[in-house]
């Protein structure tokens, strides 16, 4: 009697701990509606060359290896330096970093916000998956005045149900993203005249804002089924000031072409974490970061997708220590802000190597 009283509590906990999930997995794209797409075939989305997602065979056996016995320093040593909300801007071009790959980017005091994770874990789940490093360095209510919200793709460290509640409620912003996510919003009850979807090289203006979804090396998915919705990166324009977000991405031969097209850029938020040879095609390292960086067209470089999220397995400080090292040996424009800090694009402050203590 007491085992069966103990299972069912079991069962009850576990019930209880996953009750969120469902609503979290988002909703399932009408394949029709995706097959407007370039990129849509044989009902998923595709890169334009094939590409390694994740590890097989002996490759699996060496990650899971690595996973448990590397001893890597996957944690900071000490607290991360946090940031607190800087005074409203009315001119310029700022960027504010909050850890990741969320990012506020603000030109002449409009402002969007791209791929705002406030959840505590990129997860389904509110109580398992991969927990945050440090605090999210600003409340939501610290938050601008929001024109969009932009999105690079649906995986849980980008796409995060719950601030997609609170910004569904709280803000007036329209939800700009990738083909198919749109289905995930409108599960989460965001009003279908606030969602946006767009293919790659497809543009959408709002207060001034011209945004432009371009392509990405990438994949999706938040349940058993993948590509089922679109990756991308993106352009963001507003009176000549030009940013460009990588989203998540491997190294591809588009990036000229969107510098070409769509830059020069005055800053770019490249991703340069969460990198492995177990998945070379989807994740760039710090150099091919770099890479990217130079055949967009340069500008101010801000590295993201490092420090808040284990979700590899190099050193905490490995990509910005190795994106730092790069970029002075090609004279390459950066900055490194602490999480919450706000740069200002035009006058960058000298980068510090804050992290290094934390090492």
């Amino acid at each position: 009697m007491r085992k069966t009283v103990g299972a069912l509590l079991g069962l009850a906990g576990v019930a209880w701990t996953l009750r969120d999930v469902p609503a979290a997995l988002g909703g399932t794209p009408d394949p029709a509606k995706m097959s407007r797409s370039p990129q849509f075939r044989d009902g998923t989305f595709h890169n334009p060359a094939p590409t390694r997602v994740m590890p097989d065979g002996d490759a699996a056996k060496v990650t899971a290896r690595d996973f448990l016995f590397g001893g890597q320093k996957r944690k900071p040593s000490a607290p991360v330096p946090l940031v607190g909300p800087a005074a409203p801007v009315s001119s310029g071009l700022h960027i504010t970093w909050y850890g990741h790959a969320s990012a506020l980017i603000e030109i002449d005091g409009a402002a969007v916000l791209l791929d705002p994770v406030w959840s505590d874990r990129c997860s389904p789940s509110a109580h398992v998956g991969p927990r945050r490093l440090h605090p999210v360095p600003h409340r939501l209510e610290d938050l601008p005045s929001l024109s969009a919200v932009v999105i690079s793709h649906d995986h849980y460290d980008h796409l995060d149900m719950e601030t997609v509640k609170w910004l569904r409620d709280n803000s007036s912003a329209v939800f700009v993203v990738p083909l198919g996510i749109g289905v995930h919003l409108t599960r989460w009850q965001v009003p279908l005249e606030r969602i946006v979807e767009l293919d790659w090289n497809e543009t959408f203006a709002v207060d001034g804002f011209s945004l432009t979804c371009t392509a990405a090396q990438h994949f999706s998915g938040r349940a058993f089924k993948r590509n089922q919705t679109l990756w991308a990166s993106w352009v963001i324009v507003r009176e000549g000031r030009r940013v460009f977000y990588s989203g998540d991405t491997g190294y591809f031969s588009g990036y000229s072409e969107i510098g070409a097209t769509y830059g020069p850029f005055d800053a770019v938020l490249m991703q340069i974490g969460a990198y492995n040879e177990s998945w070379p095609d989807i994740h760039m390292t710090p150099e091919e970061g770099l890479d990217a960086f130079g055949d967009l067209g340069g500008g101010l470089l801000i590295p993201v997708h490092w420090a808040t999220f284990n979700l590899a397995l190099h050193d905490w400080t490995e990509p910005v220590d190795r994106v730092w090292r790069e970029a002075k040996a090609r004279d390459v424009s950066l900055a490194v802000p602490r999480p919450g800090e706000r740069i200002n694009v035009d006058d960058p402050p000298e980068v510090a190597g804050w992290w290094q203590a934390l090492a």
